[in-house]
């Protein structure tokens, strides 16, 4: 992959909150969660743990989304196909706009690792009141893939030709003046 850092531009650092969405892990066996938070590089302000309940994720969404501190919510788990998996649901309700090519651009690059198991994974992307929301799959290997491969360089203000972190100052201009 190519990938090119404007080095003469300062890097951005971005507020970020890590959502891991699971009915089995805490803290302090959250692997996933935590494989966000070190990779980051950025700021985060927020970790937290809810079951798979779509009100739940739904209501912290919101949450976060109205914080103005909180720049991107990135969540791990729960976007599979099992009954319990509702994570995409809850970030439907509050999702604006969609950002398809995440998703798809996740899959594509999570087969070259595990082949055709990558449908079983509904990772998504999208915007809701200025606030990026990302969805990945629970597992350590899939965030540092959706980290990795992605994110790092979309959130880096130095990416080239372009990034989601230029795109912030115009996100809420739908919005009426607050």
């Amino acid at each position: 992959m190519i990938h090119k850092l404007d080095e003469s531009k300062t890097f951005l650092a971005l507020n970020i909150a890590v959502l891991t969405v699971t009915d089995t892990r805490d803290l302090s066996t959250d692997t996933s969660g935590a494989a966000l938070v070190e990779k980051a590089g950025h700021k985060v302000l927020a970790r937290t743990i809810v079951p798979d309940d779509a009100n739940q994720i739904e209501a912290l969404l919101k949450t976060w989304i109205a914080d103005p501190a909180i720049d991107v919510v990135i969540s791990n788990g729960g976007t599979g196909v099992t009954g319990r998996d509702v994570t995409p649901e809850a970030f439907e309700r509050v999702i604006e706009k969609r950002i398809d090519g995440f998703g798809e651009l996740f899959r594509m690059l999570s087969y070259q690792k595990i082949g055709t198991s990558t449908i079983q994974s509904r990772a998504l992307g999208g915007v809701a009141r200025g606030t990026y929301l990302f969805a990945l799959p629970g597992s350590t290997g899939a965030v540092k893939d959706g980290w990795d491969d992605i994110l790092v360089w979309q959130l880096d203000s130095r990416h080239q030709p372009c990034n989601l972190v230029e795109l912030m100052p115009r996100l809420k201009e739908h919005l009426p003046d607050e």
